[in-house]
């Protein structure tokens, strides 16, 4: 199959006799999906989701004109959306006489298809609309101006002034001779790597004067600046896609528009404009959750979520995976985000016990799925990530919870038993981390961690060692992949408990010399009592993971001791290196 690069361009003739260069790959026996480019961009800016999309559609991508191999009319008369449109009519009239058309377009790409479907007769052509940072004139235009008209609505009156005010780079980009000079000198692909650094560039060789030449794209729309239309109404379903850094196509101007399309589906991406080159699997992945959809497949949860107007709970449609599930906070949390509308993924060690967690779960209206996982075996961690990923997708929110504690000196603890606390508390985060942090990075529609840590992250003590240890490389660990995951779009949370009622105070292994062990034994029982009189149960602390979830919270102490001790941390940090050296036993 050959690429677009290494196919020769067929021509079409537009309404006004400009001759549109077009380029067909995939399957040909498959339904045409019709790709749009804007400014300042040709069919090549499509080079990163063709390949993705390729055995799942024929795929027809064009060169508008000024672009590529098409045409460059001179009079700025020729570049308005309504050529634009004629343009894109040309193209699946003559390749695509009498059938539907899928289409995924961008920027002025997606706005000239809006200005297409306002004909007649349009919406019996396309079968579905992908637009990517590439909203309506009419419909952002009516929104923006609607709001402006309404200054006694001061909220509204100064988010639409900011969106027109993102419209003023129309103005020096029509400044004529200038413009396109600065175009030629390489104005437009530094405006692209700034947007998205880093991202794969897919241009042509002619990029720089396809800038300069489609310029003209500026001054012709202030010709129809102030005539928004609005009864321009799309039947047709529709689903929009905007970066959340997108520098001008904003969410806030497209919050409106059911009120013109009554099958819109809404996904906001972590991504600047040029999201066709720095998330071409998002794109991919969304059309064609989309149209096998449409072609009666159940809905994904990301399109799901992405369906206005559907009621649904703060986490319906999203899946959330948690270790340690069996009991304790891993219990509560799984159970806290059920309530939220969350479908489960729960692990545990203890099969019974993670078993009763997905029952219980199930018994409340929820959906659970149990699974018995050893978190320190790392490569029993990625097999269990793949089952779950292929069974139940990539779950949306990943807690690495499961833990151990751990009491006695350091100089008391057997060499494997320190080993095993950080094989567990610590090696159990890394494993789930990197399990599902690349899925997650690889998907590139964000998501979020949750490691549990705790207080003893930040508060040494000498009969804790091994414990302390763990949960403060827990901390560290999480804010280095905090910051690493930060450009993907997926939060991470580091939750640091402090005396919280579970059984991990029964279950805690204790070294002590021999002449010790009871007077070791004795304070656990103590500790315990200590714990069961606090009456601060793990389902606060999951009520605090899933408020960090929602909030996007980097570190949360949970507890009041915990936030004490964090603060002490911070700003009297010899304080509890003083209060370590008491001895307890």
């Amino acid at each position: 199959m050959k690429t677009a690069q290494e196919a020769s361009p067929h021509f079409v003739d537009s309404s006004d006799g400009v001759r549109i260069a077009t380029y067909e790959e995939g399957n040909p026996d498959r339904p045409p999906l019709v790709m749009a480019h804007g400014w300042p961009d040709s069919h090549v800016l499509w080079d990163g989701v063709v390949p993705l999309l390729a055995e799942r559609f024929r795929i027809i991508r064009y060169d508008n004109r000024g672009a590529g191999a098409s045409t460059v009319p001179k009079p700025i008369a020729a570049y308005t959306m309504a050529k634009l449109a004629d343009d894109f009519e040309a193209v699946i009239e003559a390749l695509c006489p009498g059938q539907p058309v899928h289409v995924l377009a961008h920027d002025w790409g997606s706005v000239s298809v809006w200005e297409y479907l306002s004909r007649p007769g349009a919406q019996d052509r396309v079968a579905s609309f992908t637009s990517v940072s590439g909203p309506s004139s009419d419909h952002y235009g009516a929104s923006i101006f609607g709001a402006l008209a309404k200054p006694y609505r001061p909220v509204q009156f100064v988010r639409a002034f900011g969106l027109a005010s993102r419209l003023t780079y129309w103005i020096p980009f029509s400044v004529p001779v200038i413009a396109p000079a600065l175009m030629r000198a390489g104005l437009a692909r530094r405006m692209q790597a700034v947007d998205s650094p880093g991202s794969p560039k897919f241009r042509s060789e002619t990029f720089d004067v396809d800038a300069a030449n489609s310029l003209k794209i500026y001054p012709a729309l202030f010709r129809t600046v102030g005539k928004a239309r609005r009864d321009h109404y799309v039947s047709i379903p529709v689903q929009t896609i905007v970066g959340e850094n997108d520098p001008v196509v904003k969410q806030q101007g497209l919050e409106d528009l059911s009120r013109w399309v009554p099958r819109l589906w809404q996904r906001t991406i972590r991504a600047g404009h040029w999201s066709p080159m720095s998330h071409p699997q998002v794109l991919a992945q969304a059309v064609t959750e989309f149209v096998d959809f449409l072609d009666g497949k159940p809905a994904s949860r990301a399109l799901l979520r992405a369906q206005v107007g559907r009621q649904r709970e703060y986490f319906g449609d999203t899946l959330v995976s948690v270790t340690g599930a069996g009991s304790g906070i891993g219990r509560e949390t799984a159970l806290a985000f059920a309530r939220e509308g969350a479908e489960l993924v729960v692990s545990d060690i203890n099969e019974a016990a993670v078993k009763d967690t997905a029952a219980q779960i199930a018994a409340r209206g929820g959906v659970a799925h149990a699974y018995v996982l050893d978190v320190a075996d790392a490569e029993a961690v990625e097999r269990f990530a793949e089952e779950v990923c292929a069974a139940h997708g990539v779950p949306d929110i990943v807690v690495n919870n499961a833990g151990v504690g751990q009491a006695g000196a350091f100089l008391d603890t057997p060499a494997e038993q320190f080993d095993r606390v950080l094989d567990i508390n610590l090696g159990g985060v890394v494993n789930g981390c990197r399990a599902f942090a690349k899925r997650l990075v690889e998907q590139g529609t964000g998501g979020h961690i949750v490691n549990v840590a705790s207080m003893a992250a930040y508060q040494p003590q000498q009969q804790m060692n091994a414990y302390c240890t763990s949960k403060a490389a827990v901390y560290m660990f999480s804010d280095c992949l905090r910051a690493e995951l930060d450009a993907a779009g997926i939060g991470l949370t580091t939750i640091c408990p402090g005396i919280v009622d579970t059984n991990i105070v029964h279950t805690t292994h204790v070294d002590a010399p021999p002449d010790k062990v009871d007077a070791a034994e004795s304070r656990r029982a103590q500790i315990e009592k200590l714990y069961q009189r606090r009456r601060y149960g793990p389902d606060k602390v999951a009520k605090a993971i899933v408020s960090a979830v929602k909030k996007d919270k980097a570190i949360r102490p949970v507890t009041p001791e915990a936030y004490a001790v964090y603060g002490l941390a911070r700003v009297m940090p010899q304080a509890l290196r003083s209060a370590a050296r008491r001895k307890l036993l």
